[in-house]
């Protein structure tokens, strides 16, 4: 089955999030959802929590790097 499907998404129950997304996509959804035993919802948050800690820790370490003035360290240089 394919073309665009509606999907609600609730996040922490306080906001809804409403998505067109393909057909094909929502299948592959269902199976990874599916493999962990999950909503396709729960696991659509979980991935976006996931994907939102990885950004923010990742901003985090760049500015502790330009704060103390890091050098980036090639693998060489650590062995």
């Amino acid at each position: 089955m394919s073309g665009p499907w509606d999907v609600t998404l609730l996040a922490m129950g306080s906001t809804v999030l409403s998505l067109r997304i393909d057909g094909e996509l929502l299948d592959r959804l269902r199976q990874h959802a599916a493999k962990r035993g999950m909503s396709v919802q729960d696991y659509v948050v979980r991935t976006l929590i996931r994907d939102d800690f990885d950004e923010r820790f990742q901003a985090a370490v760049d500015e502790t790097e330009k704060f103390y003035g890091a050098e980036e360290v090639t693998p060489e240089e650590v062995t």
